[in-house]
Formats: C-alpha cells, sequence, structure tokens
C-alpha cells in the first residue's frame, strides 16, 4: 500500500426524513479532494456505519468513489461481529471498481481472543483478494485489543493486509507496530490528539475525525510532520487541538455533524440510538467553529441541503 498523510473518516449525511443524502455526500467528497486531503475512508464508525442497511452502505460507498473519481485513494468500512456476515458483504466490495482498501474493525461486543481475531481477520483478507485490508484496533468502541503480535502474524500470512488504523490510545504500542512489521506496512493514527506523537516514533499518518471541518489545515498538519516540519506541525496542532477534543464532547459523529451543519456541508441528522448534542454543547460548538474561523467559509447557510441538478 503506498497511502500516507492525511484521511477524512468522512460523516455520512442525511436528509431531514433520515434518508441517506446523496447530494450531500458527493459534495462533501468534492470539498475534501479541493481542500487536498489524501485519502478518504467512507462508512466508517464516523459514517455511522452501524446504523446503515445493507444497500445503503453499499450505495454510500459506491457514490464516494464515484465523486473521488480516482482523484485519492477510498478506503471502504466494513466491519461485522460475525464473519460469516463480514465475509459475504466485503465481498461485495470487489464488484465496486474503485475501492482501494477494506477498513475492518475487530468483532465488537463479542471480546474475541487474539487467535479469534488473528482468524476473523485472515477470513477476511482472503475473501477480498487482491484488495488491501487496513485492520482498525479501537479497544474503546469493540471491548479487545489487537495486539502487535497478531498484528505481525496477519501481515505474514496475508499479503493484502497492508496496513493498520491504530486507536489504542497507547504509544508504546504503535512504536512496537513500527518496530516488529515489514517496512512497506503502513500504520496510521486512529486518534487526531496522538497523530503527531504517532508520527514522531514512525507512524505514515492519520485517519482523521477532524478534517470533516477542516482538512486543509489538518491535512496540512500531518504532511508537515511526515516532512519533519515540526515547527509548522505543532503550531497546527496547538490551533486545533480544542476541535480534536471538542468532537468527543458527546458521541461522535454528533459533534461534527454540528460543526459541520453550522458550515453549511451538511444536516446534523443522526441515526438513533445517537441523537444529536444538547443545547449547551451546540453553543460551545458554535462558539469554538466560529473562534476557528471555521464558520467564515460557509458556502450557504446553516442548515442547507444540497440538491441534485
Amino acid at each position: 500500500m503506498e497511502t500516507t498523510g492525511c484521511g477524512t473518516a468522512l460523516v455520512t449525511p442525511f436528509r431531514a426524513d433520515g434518508a441517506l443524502d446523496e447530494a450531500a455526500l458527493w459534495s462533501l467528497v468534492n470539498w475534501q479532494i479541493d481542500s487536498g486531503i489524501d485519502f478518504l475512508v467512507a462508512c466508517g464508525s464516523t459514517g455511522e456505519a452501524a446504523t446503515l442497511d445493507e444497500d445503503e452502505w453499499l450505495e454510500a460507498v459506491r457514490i464516494v468513489v464515484e465523486a473521488a473519481a480516482g482523484r485519492v485513494p477510498v478506503w471502504a468500512g466494513c466491519t461485522h461481529n460475525c464473519t460469516r456476515v463480514l465475509v459475504r458483504q466485503a465481498s461485495l466490495l470487489r464488484h465496486v471498481h474503485g475501492v482501494s482498501a477494506v477498513l475492518s474493525a475487530s468483532p465488537y461486543y463479542n471480546k474475541p481472543t487474539q487467535e479469534g481475531q488473528y482468524q476473523h481477520f485472515l477470513a477476511l483478507a482472503r475473501a477480498v483478494n487482491p484488495l488491501p485490508v487496513t485492520v482498525y484496533n479501537v479497544p474503546g468502541r469493540t471491548g479487545v485489543n489487537l495486539e502487535p503480535a497478531t498484528v505481525a502474524r496477519l501481515a505474514a500470512a496475508a499479503p493484502n493486509i497492508q496496513a493498520i488504523k491504530e486507536s489504542s490510545g497507547k504509544l508504546q504500542q504503535i512504536a512496537e507496530l513500527v518496530h516488529s512489521l515489514p517496512s512497506g506496512f503502513r500504520i496510521f493514527s486512529g486518534d487526531d490528539d496522538m497523530a503527531l506523537a504517532a508520527i514522531g516514533v514512525g507512524a505514515h499518518g492519520l485517519v482523521s475525525v477532524a478534517s470533516n471541518e477542516a482538512p486543509a489545515e489538518v491535512g496540512r498538519m500531518i504532511r508537515a510532520a511526515l516532512h519533519n516540519n515540526w515547527t509548522d506541525a505543532r503550531e497546527l496542532e496547538r490551533r486545533y487541538a480544542r476541535l480534536f477534543e471538542a468532537n468527543f464532547w458527546e458521541s461522535n459523529p454528533g459533534p461534527v455533524k454540528t460543526v459541520l451543519n453550522l458550515m453549511g456541508r451538511t444536516s446534523d441528522q443522526l441515526r438513533l440510538p445517537l441523537v444529536p448534542p444538547s443545547a449547551a454543547t451546540r453553543a460551545r460548538l458554535e462558539r469554538l467553529a466560529g473562534e476557528l474561523g471555521l464558520l467564515k467559509h460557509s458556502p450557504v447557510p446553516a442548515g442547507f441541503r444540497a440538491e441534485v441538478f
């Protein structure tokens, strides 16, 4: 896998009636690419993939791929806690021309052992081969940690497992991955606030939530760090650190969708069991977005929904 830099874990826009907002998603993709983002992730946890039915999920992936039109790589999120279902769903991605990789988190709720996770991801890799696979370690959501030794086993057993999105919050674990995996294996921070530290020990980039709202700025931060321009990287991190935190004042992607709505980019509609942030949190987000200058470039008034022409 050649991908490095900053990728956006895209939100999935919904209309007021709860349906997928295809036009808003298309517009978001173009804005992200025009802003210089390095790659895009469709239907990850920030994209509320757990609440999408199979047809919606596949349609959202297709929209992102078609809108990107080969300008940047597109990873398709595909996660399930039943390996058999995961294999069936992931196999559908082989027919979506333009998908660059599959991103899949460890099985949630089941709490499998390291061996169980190994066999789960190996089955996924074989089902989509030769499409590259990025495994996603996010213990805070899944309840299990994917240990570096298991990732190394997977990289050795399945050549198309080529990257990891690491969200354990443990810098030592990221360093262990850097030291134990082949040089061509890509390691991405899954946490905005740990990205510079991760790159400092050898990671290759970030899969970001905050780049939904500030793609140009977060992308510049990551590329500066990758090019050892730490002065600029740290300056950008200091400026946007409050945004990194604010996106998790309430459950993700509630805050980021609120900010995007204030920016006029999409609605703030969420799917149950997620609900919009409280009025107090929304007010705090609006103040912060204003202070960071995120609202001054709003293309249209907040609440606008793009229409298909």
